[in-house]
C-alpha cells in the first residue's frame, strides 16, 4: 500500500501480472496470421521500389511509427504518414511505387477511410493490419492481416493494450522476416546506426581501421633491408609499424617503431643493413578484416600492443588497425 496525498492507495499487483499474461497470450494467439497473406505482404514490401509507408491514428499510429522505424533501420526504406495530415499536404509524401501499411483496430475510423480513398485514387498498394475482416479497411486492401477480435486488458476493456501489443508483434515479424530475406548483415546494421553504442560495438575491423581498400599499405618483404623498408614506407600516413610478408604475399611478421629504436640503439648505422625477416616479430598477433572491432580491443588489452595487422581469409595483409582507431569510434572492451 502506497500513500498518495492524504490517502493510501492499494495497488493490485496480481492484476498487473494478469495484464502481462493477457498480452503474452494474445501474441501467441495471433501466430496463425503468419499465412499466405503474410507471405504476400512480405513479398510486396520486399519488392517495393519506393518506400514502405506505415500509417495509423491514435495508439495504433504510435505503433505504426515504431514499425516504420524498425523497417527503416533494417534495410527497408520507410516513413510514417499521419492519416489526418495526409489530407493537409502530407499526401505529397506518397509515390505510385510505394506500399502503404495501415493499422486500425476497427478499420472504420474517419481519418482511415479518407486515407483509403486517397490511396485508391493514386493506385497505391495497400496492406492492412486490423481486427475486423469485414471492415472498410479490410475490404479495400490488397492484403489483409486480420488478427480477429480480442478483449483489451484494461479494467474497462477499452484502452488499447492487448491490441496494440499484437500489432507491434506482427509488425516486428514483418520487418524482421524481410530483413532476413534481404540478408541484412551486421555491417549493414552498423551503417544505419553509426551513432549508437550498439552500432559501435558491432563495427567490424574493416570499418574501423584507417586504411581503406586499395590504399598503399606499410609492407616490406622478408629480404628487404631496414634501409629499404624505411624508404618504401616513408610517404605513408602511418609509421607505427610495418607488416612483413613472404614471397607468397602472406603475413610473416611485424616490425614496430620500438623494434627499430632498439635495433638502432644496439647496432647504430649497421642496423640499416639488417634484413626485415631477421628483425620482425614472427607469428605476430593479427586479426581478420571481418572480425568485430571489439575483438581487436580485447587483443590490444590482453597483449598490451598498439597495432594489429589485418588479414584476409588467405592471411594476406589488407590493412592495419591501431588502438587509436578503436578509441576514436568509442569501442571499449
Amino acid at each position: 500500500m502506497q500513500k498518495s496525498g492524504d490517502r493510501y492507495v492499494a495497488f493490485d499487483l496480481e492484476y498487473a501480472r494478469r495484464v502481462i499474461e493477457a498480452e503474452a497470450d494474445a501474441i501467441i494467439s495471433v501466430k496463425p496470421i503468419v499465412n499466405e497473406s503474410f507471405a504476400k505482404a512480405c513479398e510486396m514490401i520486399h519488392r517495393c521500389k519506393g518506400s514502405c509507408i506505415v500509417s495509423g491514428i491514435g495508439k495504433a499510429g504510435i505503433i505504426a511509427q515504431k514499425i516504420s522505424a524498425t523497417l527503416a533501420s533494417t534495410g527497408t526504406p520507410s516513413h510514417f504518414l499521419h492519416p489526418a495530415e495526409a489530407v493537409h499536404g502530407d499526401l505529397g509524401r506518397l509515390r505510385e511505387d510505394d506500399v502503404v501499411i495501415v493499422l486500425s483496430y476497427g478499420g472504420e475510423t474517419d481519418e482511415v477511410t479518407r486515407l483509403i480513398n486517397l490511396l485508391k485514387q493514386l493506385q497505391i498498394t495497400l496492406i492492412s493490419m486490423t481486427f475486423y475482416s469485414n471492415s472498410s479497411l479490410a475490404k479495400h486492401s490488397d492484403v489483409v492481416l486480420c488478427m480477429g477480435q480480442m478483449s483489451e486488458a484494461c479494467p474497462l476493456g477499452v484502452a488499447p493494450s492487448v491490441s496494440t501489443t499484437c500489432m507491434l508483434a506482427v509488425g516486428d515479424a514483418l520487418a524482421l522476416t524481410i530483413m532476413k530475406a534481404r540478408q541484412f548483415s551486421v555491417e549493414d546494421y552498423v551503417r544505419f546506426h553509426p551513432g549508437g553504442s550498439l552500432g559501435a560495438k558491432l563495427m567490424t575491423v574493416d570499418q574501423s581501421m584507417m586504411f581503406r581498400p586499395g590504399e598503399k599499405l606499410p609492407l616490406a618483404g622478408t629480404s628487404d633491408t631496414i634501409k629499404q623498408l624505411l624508404e618504401e614506407t616513408d610517404d605513408l600516413k602511418r609509421h607505427g609499424s610495418v607488416m612483413v610478408v613472404g614471397e607468397d604475399g602472406t603475413l610473416s611478421g611485424i616490425i614496430t617503431d620500438a623494434d627499430l629504436r632498439r635495433l638502432m640503439t644496439k647496432h647504430g648505422r649497421q642496423a640499416f643493413d639488417f634484413k626485415a625477416g631477421d628483425v620482425m616479430t614472427a607469428d605476430c598477433k593479427k586479426i581478420r578484416a571481418d572480425a568485430l572491432a571489439a575483438e581487436a580491443t580485447a587483443l590490444f588489452h590482453k597483449y598490451r600492443i598498439d597495432e594489429l595487422p589485418v588479414v584476409d581469409a588467405n592471411n594476406r595483409p589488407v590493412g592495419l588497425i591501431d588502438v587509436q582507431d578503436i578509441v576514436t569510434i568509442k569501442v571499449v572492451g
